[in-house]
């Protein structure tokens, strides 16, 4: 009784504390909320202290766009809190955006939040701790990998092994599941934004070229690709000369794209191998008739399921709604609160 009162008066919540994006999952709504993870701040005149000013969309508005009183910044780097504050601040808004004004009482959430694989033990203690200060009643965490296969629909709690890679925006998670934990689980640092930034790179040193995040995204998203066959053609691209200091207009190809990015796919490839070098005899079996599922956004990439399929000899398939999969995995993790289940974190 006492908890059925308490889930009517608070909503309780799943976040996908991401790198480049944060996903908010309302238990009883789903998906409601879907923001870059970035905020601005005004910097005072002495530059003693900031405030913040924009928060998701309005902040990622700004960015590369500002005057010298306002920075736009990722509070969160390669899946875990850069600056703590920021961070705190960014979830107390987030958690207000989403709150039900229908309410006459309200009692603060419960929150489920994911973590990479790799996060350290502090790592785990800061987020746990900017959640609680950003006003959630319980904090619960779940490793990203575990969350991923949740939201794709996975059978994780079977004795046949699921595979699943998720390449978020600061990393990319490698895990093997079966009887509902995690028999393998990986992480390394290598994601979306480091093929944002390898574009860039390469834009500058092939055509003299200084673009910003901004425009290497939609490089990556528009003729990026993982394979020739899934070559696009080119595309028009603006940015500032790196010898005349002028702005100045080239055209880019899918293919010399593809070329840039061969290296940090290599990265990518050889952590899922390690993961298929180390799951145990019995549960690769299941992984040739399972094969990998693709979640995050990464797994958009063209022609990385292709090339995935060709490198590893396994079927690689793209998970429903990607993007969604780890913030849609953590909601479903809110019905298993209070139960002994085992791919919930046990950090405290």
């Amino acid at each position: 009784m006492l908890r059925k009162l308490l889930s009517y008066f608070a909503s309780d919540i799943a976040i996908d504390l991401g790198t480049a994006n944060t996903i908010v999952y309302v238990k009883g709504k789903g998906v409601i909320l879907n923001e870059p993870s970035m905020v601005a701040l005004g910097v005072d005149r002495n530059g003693l202290s900031k405030r913040i000013i924009a928060v998701g969309h309005e902040a990622k508005i700004m960015l590369g766009k500002t005057p010298g009183q306002i920075e736009v910044i990722r509070p969160m780097k390669d899946g875990v809190i850069a600056d703590f504050t920021v961070t705190e601040q960014m979830i107390k808004y987030f958690i207000k955006k989403v709150g039900s004004q229908k309410k006459l009482f309200s009692i603060p959430p419960t929150i489920v939040i994911c973590v990479p694989c790799g996060s350290t033990q502090v790592e785990r203690r800061a987020i746990k701790d900017s959640a609680l200060a950003a006003g959630a009643r319980k904090v619960e965490l779940i490793e990203e990998a575990m969350a991923a296969a949740l939201g794709a629909d996975l059978p994780v709690s079977s004795a046949s092994a699921s595979m699943v890679v998720d390449i978020g925006g600061g990393t990319t998670e490698v895990g093997v599941i079966s009887l509902g934990g995690l028999v393998y689980a990986n992480s390394i640092r290598i994601a979306g934004d480091r093929i944002d930034e390898v574009i860039s790179n390469h834009i500058r040193s092939k055509h003299g070229l200084l673009v910003g995040d901004t425009t290497a995204e939609d490089i990556k998203k528009q003729i990026g690709s993982a394979h020739p066959n899934a070559d696009v053609g080119d595309m028009t691209i603006r940015g500032r000369s790196t010898f005349q200091g002028l702005p100045r207009e080239t055209v880019v190809t899918s293919q010399e794209i593809r070329e840039a990015l061969k290296d940090t796919l290599e990265q990518i490839i050889a952590a899922i191998r390690q993961a298929l070098e180390e799951t145990p005899p019995e549960l690769s079996a299941d992984l040739i008739e399972n094969g990998i599922t693709l979640t995050g956004g990464g797994a958009l990439l063209r022609g990385l399921d292709v090339l995935l399929i060709q490198e590893t000899g396994l079927k690689v398939l793209v998970a429903n709604e990607p993007l969604l999969c780890v913030a849609k995995g953590c909601g479903l993790a809110l019905d298993f609160l209070t139960e002994n289940k085992l791919y919930l974190s046990r950090i405290r």
